[in-house]
């Protein structure tokens, strides 16, 4: 081998490492980036255009409230024709309130939800009778759920659940659209056997990027803060909020990025290789 060929030789080795780095950096950057992606629950739909515009922004889920008290409530003729309105890869959550059997039964049969969520005093045993995935919702700075250790030590009765659901407490049950206190959920966070936390309560476009930055929840959970109405969606809205958590998302990923020292740069190519 001649020493020019050597040369070319050592600049191609060169030339390829930069770029094998540069491609981890990339990779590191974009496992970081999907598994921080948080997903987004809309909730209390009535409307299937309502439903297509969840889909459009990008929602995760959509969901649909058994609650006849509730002024999202809907009845199972019109959760059939919303739930045949929403696509394949969107989950259908089915939320209820200290149902009985054959309601849940009923809802189960005839609209087939991905999920059911428990909004009101279901025991563990009651959420798990049905043989399907289930959310528990608790009504935090509520009755057992004012302080952090309560709230951990009640949720840690739920670990059969696919989620646990942080609402703020109100009189009456269902999502009170208010916030809470999201430093009672501190020893939920700790608790490295508990369910994806979903964080729910009073959002909305204008506060949700900075509580998923802080939080960094598996999930949020939205319903009137994207209405322009009870029950009547806001297509604007929701675009907005998901945006929202999107930028959330990439502010954390970056932030994960600097700590592990991750930095993107761009690959220069040593001349002749």
């Amino acid at each position: 081998m001649q020493l020019g060929d050597s040369t070319q030789w050592r600049c191609n080795l060169a030339a390829q490492g930069a770029k094998l780095s540069a491609c981890h950096a990339q990779s590191t950057r974009a496992i970081s980036i999907c598994i921080m992606r948080t997903r987004v629950k809309i909730c209390g739909m009535t409307r299937p255009e309502d439903i297509a515009a969840a889909v459009e922004a990008g929602a995760d889920a959509v969901g649909l409230i058994f609650y006849p008290k509730s002024k999202r409530y809907v009845s199972l003729e019109l959760a059939a024709r919303l739930r045949r309105a929403v696509p394949a890869f969107v989950d259908v959550v089915a939320l209820f309130v200290n149902a009985d059997d054959d309601a849940v039964k009923q809802v189960i049969e005839v609209v087939g939800p991905d999920l059911l969520q428990f909004h009101g005093d279901e025991t563990p045993d009651a959420c798990q009778r049905y043989g399907r995935r289930y959310m528990k919702a608790f009504r935090v700075g509520g009755p057992g759920a004012d302080t952090a250790g309560q709230l951990a030590r009640t949720c840690a009765a739920y670990r059969g659940a696919a989620g646990w659901l942080f609402d703020s407490y109100s009189a009456g049950y269902g999502g009170s659209g208010l916030s809470f206190e999201h430093a009672l959920l501190q020893d939920v966070r700790a608790d490295s056997q508990g369910a994806p936390l979903i964080l729910s309560g009073g959002l909305s476009p204008d506060n949700v990027q900075p509580a998923v930055a802080a939080l960094r929840p598996y999930a949020v959970d939205v319903s009137s803060g994207v209405e322009d109405a009870p029950g009547i969606k806001s297509a604007a809205r929701i675009r907005a909020f998901l945006q929202a958590v999107q930028r959330a998302d990439a502010e954390v990923a970056k932030d994960l990025d600097d700590a592990a020292g991750v930095r993107m740069s761009p690959v220069t190519t040593p001349t002749g290789a």
